[in-house]
């Protein structure tokens, strides 16, 4: 037998994998470069634009057009309305328009109308500008986890996609001080207020950054920005991934393949462990809300304090999505980010402590957001042997978990509750549990890497070829090497 040779050590400041090749870091460098700024940068306008409706609303939205109910989380509902509508042209989209087109086109949209908010004048005219910014950012966040899952090893994702998340917690806190600025700076020029213009900073930023990514956002290995990737570094990045049992070739899109889709249960374990993890946030105004319901500081002071959850979001997607990969395993890292989520849900629950215990409650809330390139990520991994399958399960998975926050807020989370809410952070407590048990069944059913599922697809190619297929109907030249390499890890 021959003398196998000890595995390198990774320490958790490793970058790359001991075993990549120079030309392997040169890639995955390159990709760094053109994946990971961009779609975090694009992430941070998204969030900026999809939570300023929180800070105008606190600045004098409501006070000037006459909102005193549940207006804004009818707003918060009509935008989940969007982006589950938004999601399902992308089911076919995602593996046939290159990615490079419609992620910049995507962010063109959503600018535009961030843009044409500025002038609402009355609840029906802000309802139809959120339904239509919404419609344009619904599938930018799957989209972005398609590309990385296009690009990158299991062991490589975590990192990215928490860097690439920084940007929701980002954009959240920055959406709050762009409101305080404009309260400040701009309150009254040209005789608009303060909370109008901020939709016109937003949107100033927003749209240049579309016609950036035309040039230098890399697409899918199957469908590259040809700009900026050459065919030799095509032929890498597939050789990598194929020899992890991705499937990087095109499945034709069928009633057949579907039927599969629809009769696997790692569908419906992935779609029900996305539903608790949509539900397992406190309502992202409760902060701003509460600070306000306190009569002690003024607008521009509201937004600025508002900005203590996001900001430590930062901290906790970066450690929770770089420890996934190199320290705790997926499934340490959600339980951890839970844990932290639970507590102050509970504290919030509660509600009788002492102020200081709220503030500590409120502060820690964005724990729960860390979760998601995590679990994204894992999805990716679970789904690598079909490209198609993969698009799509992303796709249902984001729609039908966003879907259930349309309605269930208006129940948990009722604006007149605002910042009490009885229900919801009980609600939201018991959601992280169900999220701590999903992941612990997924981590058993399919793997932390997803062994398991390379296993499976394994197992069902075998079948088809007992079945009686004819061989080069299964499999070409690129799948057997994958199913080499399966075999051989046995």
């Amino acid at each position: 037998m021959s003398e196998v040779s000890p595995t390198p050590v990774r320490r958790w400041y490793h970058w790359y994998h001991p075993d990549d090749t120079p030309e392997e870091r040169r890639l995955i460098l390159k990709l760094d470069l053109l994946i990971v700024p961009y779609a975090f940068i694009i992430y941070w306008v998204k969030y900026v634009d999809q939570t300023n409706i929180n800070n105008a609303y606190v600045s004098g939205m409501s006070e000037e057009l006459g909102f005193h109910g549940n207006e804004l989380v009818q707003f918060q509902t009509i935008f989940v309305v969007g982006n589950v509508v938004g999601l399902l042209p992308f089911i076919y989209l995602f593996p046939r328009v290159p990615m490079y087109i419609l992620v910049p086109t995507l962010d063109l949209g959503w600018g535009i109308f961030t843009l044409l908010q500025y002038r609402a004048q009355s609840y029906s005219e802000i309802m139809a500008y959120r339904f239509l910014v919404s419609i344009f950012e619904a599938s930018y966040f799957p989209g972005v986890h398609f590309v990385l899952g296009s690009w990158y090893r299991s062991d490589e994702i975590g990192r990215r996609g928490g860097i690439f998340y920084v940007g929701l917690t980002l954009g959240t806190m920055t959406a709050g001080l762009l409101q305080a600025a404009a309260m400040r700076h701009l309150d009254g020029v040209h005789g608009l207020p303060g909370w109008r213009w901020n939709f016109i900073v937003n949107a100033i930023i927003t749209l240049p950054l579309a016609f950036i990514g035309y040039a230098i956002w890399p697409g899918t290995p199957a469908r590259p920005n040809r700009l900026v990737m050459k065919k030799s570094e095509l032929a890498l990045a597939r050789s990598r991934l194929e020899k992890t049992g991705s499937k990087l070739d095109k499945t034709p899109f069928s009633w057949v393949l579907l039927k599969k889709i629809f009769t696997n249960r790692r569908f419906y374990v992935l779609v029900i462990w996305d539903i608790f993890f949509f539900n397992t946030s406190a309502n992202s105004a409760a902060f701003l809300l509460w600070i306000k319901s306190l009569h002690r500081f003024d607008v521009a002071t509201i937004n600025d304090l508002g900005t203590i959850a996001p900001a430590l979001g930062i901290f906790f997607v970066l450690f929770i999505n770089f420890s996934s990969d190199l320290w705790l395993g997926r499934a340490g890292a959600i339980t951890l980010a839970s844990a932290f989520n639970f507590t102050a849900l509970v504290i919030l629950a509660v509600w009788n402590v002492p102020e200081s215990a709220k503030w500590f409650a409120f502060s820690i809330t964005y724990s729960a957001v860390a979760v998601s390139s995590v679990l994204y990520g894992w999805a990716n991994v679970v789904l690598r042997d079909n490209n198609e399958e993969r698009a799509l399960t992303l796709i249902l998975m984001t729609a039908i978990a966003t879907s259930t926050t349309a309605w269930i807020p208006i129940f948990t989370y009722p604006t007149v509750n605002a910042p009490r809410f009885p229900v919801g952070y009980k609600y939201s407590a018991a959601m992280v549990v169900g999220l701590v048990v999903m992941t612990q069944i997924v981590r058993i059913l399919f793997g932390s890497d997803g062994n398991k599922t390379a296993r499976s697809a394994q197992a069902s190619l075998e079948g088809d070829s007992e079945a009686g297929l004819p061989l080069e109907h299964q499999i070409d030249g690129k799948d057997m090497h994958v199913r080499e390499a399966i075999v051989g890890e046995k």
